[in-house]
């Protein structure tokens, strides 16, 4: 068995057991979740389900990094070191997610944290993190240019600009992506293999590791998070997703591969865009309602339908991506 599947087993393993311990401590905390009086009248019997599963994904992710840190600091100790920059963003998102949620479920400030505060936070981790790339572990200022075969080398202080809005916009997209039981888990869980097989085919080992436990401590979440749902991520879990794709796909070069193998969050996040700007020239909406997935279901298609539609087009354009290198 290859060390690959080694890990992902370990990391399902090990989300499916807290999962067990975590959700039972979630309802009996009754933090549960509110739902829109204007969104899908199915979305009404969610309410009290209860949020903040990301919880789950910090904790399994955690201990299966920290655990695999030690292993490999004996044998490959360049290898487990190289592991820490992208346990450090996205478990970082993920705290970030997590004050917001305690505060908007625990402490019933339906706000949660301040946007200007929230992007603070988000943007000095992403600072940090892509310096750390460029100056600490030399990865460079380049990047992969789909289907081209060829690399395109930024000025440092260009690349650092474009990294950081990179991993700012890929982790809203995906915040916007969960919406739905089981959506942003599906099509997240896609995008990490996607980038997982990529790392494994260009040999690069310390993406290969993350990938895996990421994948695993994602798709033992699923069990739980699938319609009908048992427990949300909340942001918790939505920005700890969104800073792991971006912070692998920076760690690869191929952050531009991005705009096709996560489609679906790239739409979620333009059909926002669109909504918006649409009702303040027109002040009708363009969708029914926004982020997308909601303007299907509004059309008639039920919960599972969208997760796999959804879910099947984020393959092919994996598949696509793929090709693509």
């Amino acid at each position: 068995m290859s060390f690959q599947v080694k890990i992902l087993l370990l990391s399902f393993a090990t989300s499916v057991v807290i999962s067990m311990l975590v959700i039972p401590m979630l309802r009996k905390l009754k933090v549960g979740q509110s739902e829109r009086e204007d969104g899908p009248k199915s979305h009404l019997s969610k309410s009290g389900t209860p949020t903040m599963g990301g919880i789950i994904l910090i904790i399994s992710t955690l201990l299966l990094s920290a655990f695999l840190y030690f292993d490999y600091s004996a044998e490959e100790p360049e290898i487990a070191t190289r592991l820490l920059p992208m346990i450090f963003v996205t478990i970082g998102f993920g705290v970030i997610g997590f004050i917001d949620d305690l505060k908007k479920v625990v402490f019933h400030n339906t706000d949660g944290i301040s946007p200007k505060a929230k992007m603070t936070g988000l943007t000095v981790i992403a600072i940090a993190y892509v310096c750390m790339l460029v100056f600490v572990f030399k990865n460079g200022t380049d990047i992969y240019i789909p289907f081209a075969d060829v690399y395109w080398t930024m000025p440092t202080w260009l690349y650092i600009v474009f990294a950081i809005v990179v991993i700012l916009a890929t982790t809203n997209a995906v915040n916007l992506t969960d919406g739905i039981d089981g959506l942003s888990t599906s099509v997240t869980t896609i995008i990490l293999t996607c980038l997982t097989v990529i790392s494994i085919v260009w040999g690069v080992k310390e993406t290969t590791i993350f990938g895996s436990i990421v994948i695993g401590t994602t798709l033992g979440f699923l069990l739980f998070n699938l319609h009908p749902a048992h427990v949300f991520m909340g942001d918790t879990g939505s920005l700890l997703l969104g800073g792991a794709i971006a912070g692998i796909a920076l760690y690869l070069k191929i952050p531009l591969l991005l705009l096709i193998i996560a489609i679906i969050p790239v739409i979620e996040a333009l059909s926002v865009i669109i909504q918006v700007l649409y009702y303040k020239k027109t002040g009708k909406r363009f969708f029914k309602m926004a982020p997308i997935h909601h303007h299907f279901e509004l059309c008639g298609w039920n919960e599972d339908k969208v997760v796999s539609i959804f879910s099947i087009i984020t393959l092919i354009a994996s598949i696509i991506g793929v090709i693509a290198i």
